[in-house]
């Protein structure tokens, strides 16, 4: 990669990092992917609501909030014509190539940040080089922007090259709160996909590692519990109220009591608990935010079922009622050999690659996963792509960061993949 693009991706990364923007609120994020896919020129360009099926949206926010972040958009300099077509939350890109006859390609890349405060300390990068987070209480703490970063630079490398077929370029949003897979899934957009390529940067790969097929996805499902009693005095008359909070404790208790699998690894976490509004009253109200994973689909359904199970006797135990809300969730996936190897030999040839793992497990869960599926069921070959980065805090922490000379190394081990995974 020359010096003037690789400017030009860091360039691109920075300023995403700058202004990180959560899940279904991406929308400056998607007007910035937009000019460069613009500069580039594509055959077909489309939008939020023409690549998502808006009844298998997972986890929008409310509408308030949804237009805060449109606003707030706007005022950070994002596009009128790609704010209107965004709004009320359709965020995300598809971006197509059309090269004549041959196979159609495409590569997954997510978009969104975390609500996570980013260090201001002098030795983190992005804080000493003037491009940490300006939306306060939200950062790129996974790689996103890098993410974004390698679409752009693929979609322009195999623009230039002499791909012969369809090639698409999916920027997606709402990946982490595991959202948005489902919803391009279901849309179609990528039905005609012989080859999928998603990619993550880091994974605790470092700088000049690449796996070339990540498999080991849990599957997940997220769900919200709200418990409901009776409030009473909690001195003169505790006997007729219904306690929610007793209800709560007995079901988190039993949750992480549940009898684990023979068949492969499960998970359960109440995440958030809570209840009651002062120590006099007996409380009518507490909900919990938790989440089974599961090796495989299979086995998260059994641990879903039987967390189902717990809610519902511990609310019956304290005569209250139950109310399961599943808020979003993402199957397993396996990424195939077949186009593991044809990013494993492609990245032997790359400057930069000193070592080449052909799998790893990821051990948490990801919601490319649909994507992965559908066109696996659709007789095409997925593969998720490890991008190793020197990463001075884990995923998901104040002092995340990328090395940024890894995006070279992404666009070419993932445009040269595209070239020849038929």
């Amino acid at each position: 990669m020359d010096d003037r693009r690789f400017d030009r991706l860091v360039t691109l990364r920075r300023d995403l990092h700058r202004r990180p923007e959560p899940a279904w609120r991406e929308f400056y994020t998607t007007s910035r992917i937009v000019d460069e896919l613009e500069r580039i020129g594509v055959d077909d360009l489309r939008l939020g609501p023409e690549i998502l099926d808006a009844d298998a949206r997972m986890a929008v926010p409310d509408e308030d909030e949804i237009a805060e972040w449109h606003e707030r958009a706007r005022e950070a300099g994002a596009r009128e014509d790609v704010l209107e077509r965004t709004a009320g939350g359709f965020t995300g890109a598809l971006a197509t190539l059309e090269r004549g006859d041959g196979p159609t390609v495409a590569l997954r890349v997510d978009i969104d940040g975390l609500p996570i405060t980013e260090s201001d300390a002098t030795t983190h990068v992005p804080a000493d080089g003037g491009f940490r987070s300006g939306n306060e209480g939200y950062m790129h703490a996974c790689g996103h922007d890098a993410h974004a970063a390698f679409g752009v630079g693929v979609l322009e490398a195999v623009a230039e090259s002499e791909f012969e077929g369809t090639f698409h370029v999916l920027f997606q949003p709402a990946e982490e709160v595991i959202g948005g897979g489902r919803a391009v899934a279901e849309s179609g957009v990528l039905d005609d996909v012989d080859r999928l390529l998603a990619v993550h940067v880091g994974l605790d790969h470092p700088t000049g590692e690449v796996v070339a097929g990540v498999s080991g996805f849990l599957a997940v499902r997220q769900f919200e519990v709200t418990f409901t009693g009776e409030s009473a005095h909690a001195g003169a008359s505790p006997g007729s109220g219904r306690d929610a909070v007793q209800a709560l404790a007995t079901a988190v208790q039993n949750m992480h009591a549940i009898r684990r699998h023979s068949d492969g690894a499960t998970r359960v976490n109440t995440g958030v608990v809570e209840g009651g509004t002062a120590t006099n009253i007996v409380p009518e109200s507490a909900r919990i935010e938790g989440e089974v994973r599961g090796e495989t689909t299979h086995l998260k359904e059994y641990m879903s079922d039987r967390a189902d199970t717990v809610v519902e006797n511990a609310a019956a135990m304290h005569d209250c009622e139950s109310r399961i809300t599943t808020t979003a969730e993402a199957p397993s996936a396996e990424s195939d050999d077949e186009l593991a190897d044809v990013v494993a030999d492609v990245a032997a040839g790359v400057a930069g690659v000193d070592s080449i793992l052909q799998r790893d497990d990821l051990g948490g869960s990801e919601d490319a996963t649909y994507l992965m599926n559908r066109v696996q069921e659709r007789g095409g070959l997925a593969s998720y792509v490890g991008i190793g980065t020197d990463h001075p805090g884990g995923h998901h922490t104040p002092t995340f960061d990328v090395d940024e000379r890894s995006l070279a190394i992404g666009v070419e081990v993932l445009a040269g993949a595209v070239g020849h995974c038929w």
